[in-house]
């Protein structure tokens, strides 16, 4: 995803429509607990919507004894993403969803910074959790310019307010057009703690403003 001229009611300066970079964070509706279809396209996607999101701690660990690997974690906002393979080192900052239905980009202004979906799972709790981070903007690569090197196998992890530090190992990483987008398969819940890394991917489409694709990376709490 780029930094988006779109989003804002106003008309994008000239200098953003020659360097042509866009990229839109829509989604297609959202219902009272679902994350509706469709994140990070201006296409609609085919599957139905996926799971309802927890916002509520209920993804919590269990208190009864020690955390073993893999345990959730409770509900705790994320404060920084790390991975080691492509020098990632970001500080989150919350997405909502804005009055017009879309999911609000991570600000184009700072290219070292990744975006929480803050109305669904918190990375570490029971479910999936989404993260999206910017492919470029319109000045230079962002921080997510590397995550297409990310193979099955390799780690990174979330710091959260509560003190944890969640690690994650990734378990595929695929691109999807966006006219063609799997949202039942990515945004499904899940009944172990997951995390989605999204960013815009394949060709520049100048006519809409838009990249083609979309590069997900599914991962699971370690």
């Amino acid at each position: 995803m780029a930094a988006d001229p779109s989003a804002t009611p106003s008309a994008p300066p000239a200098d953003e429509l020659r360097s042509g970079r866009g990229g839109r964070l829509t989604l297609w509706g959202v219902a009272a607990v679902f994350l509706a279809v469709g994140l990070f396209g201006g296409h609609q996607g085919t599957d139905d919507e996926p799971g309802a999101h927890r916002a509520s701690g209920a993804g919590a660990a269990s208190t009864a004894g020690p955390r073993q690997p893999g345990d959730a974690l409770p509900r705790s906002s994320p404060v920084r993403l790390r991975i080691p393979k492509i020098s990632v080192d970001a500080p989150f900052t919350t997405l909502v969803i804005g009055a017009s239905g879309q999911l609000q980009p991570p600000p184009a202004g700072d290219t070292n910074l990744v975006g929480w979906y803050s109305d669904g799972v918190s990375p570490g709790e029971t479910g999936t959790a989404i993260i999206a981070g910017h492919v470029d903007t319109v000045t230079s690569a962002a921080v997510f310019a590397g995550l297409d090197q990310l193979e099955p196998g390799d780690r990174f992890s979330v710091e959260r307010t509560d003190g944890h530090t969640a690690d994650f190992v990734v378990d595929d990483a695929e691109t999807f057009a966006k006219d063609d987008f799997p949202s039942k398969r990515v945004y499904a819940d899940a009944d172990r703690p997951e995390v989605r890394l999204i960013t815009c991917a394949g060709d520049y489409d100048h006519t809409v403003r838009d990249y083609t694709d979309n590069l997900v990376v599914f991962a699971h709490l370690v």
